[in-house]
């Protein structure tokens, strides 16, 4: 029996846009009705395909523009692709713009419920965590203050700290181990491999190739959109290291 728990099948992503370049809203109201608006089609992604097994933690690596983040958002559900399919076995936690779910005029005790309720934790569990999820985000009396007063380190501390607080089968993590200083950077690195004890599964995008070699043990490498390598995450990131020379 297939223990894939992530199947993503001749996946591809195409985004619409305007070949021609309009001034302004009018303009560009009156091209739509009169349908003399033209297009041409980008292709973020195209024809990916790869499996990921229950356990597993790969890391995705390509340069800028390769379509990283666009993958990781299809499979978390936030993007739908414009061709192939996606198979997923388990509840996903997708830690992709940490604090993205915040009101900024809240303070940051009342977005922990807020982005709680974003994620679809319950307003009972997140009572029973808010002292451990303060404690993590190291925040202190600022936990009282509007988020808008924060810096965006700030803010991503008390995402990550409310996105992690349960153990999820599937962890989706973008370029979210960079946030912070050096000491919040390796206790939410550690965070991450605790999780790995439970059997969790894990996507990961980042630009440090020491990360991606600490916690993954596969991975695939994109370019422009397509994917042309993948397998033991030593020898992936041996390739991509030749790359970027």
């Amino acid at each position: 029996m297939s223990n894939n728990v992530i199947k993503v099948d001749h996946v591809g992503v195409r985004f619409r846009m305007g070949s021609e370049k309009v001034d302004n809203l009018k303009e560009f109201i009156i091209r739509k009705i009169k349908g003399n608006m033209n297009y041409k089609d980008f292709w973020a992604l195209r024809d990916i395909t790869f499996n990921v097994e229950k356990g597993d933690r790969v890391g995705i690596l390509g340069l800028n523009g390769a379509g990283k983040s666009t993958l990781l958002k299809v499979v978390a559900g936030v993007l739908k692709a414009s061709e192939g399919s996606l198979g997923i076995k388990g509840r996903i936690v997708p830690l992709l713009e940490l604090g993205a779910g915040f009101d900024l005029q809240y303070t940051g005790a009342e977005n922990i419920f807020l982005y709680g309720a974003v994620l679809g934790y319950s307003r009972d569990f997140i009572k029973s965590k808010y002292k451990e999820i303060v404690e993590f985000s190291e925040l202190g009396d600022f936990i009282d203050v509007p988020v808008k007063n924060y810096s965006s380190g700030m803010r991503a501390r008390l995402g990550f700290s409310i996105a992690t607080v349960v153990d999820p089968e599937i962890l989706i993590l973008d370029e979210v181990l960079a946030v912070g200083d050096a000491k919040f950077r390796s206790k939410s690195e550690n965070k991450i491999k605790s999780m790995f004890k439970q059997g969790v599964t894990v996507l990961f995008v980042s630009h440090s190739i020491e990360q991606v070699k600490s916690i993954c043990n596969k991975a695939i490498l994109l370019e422009k959109g397509t994917l042309i390598a993948e397998g033991n995450v030593t020898d992936i990131c041996e390739i991509y290291e030749a790359k970027i020379k």
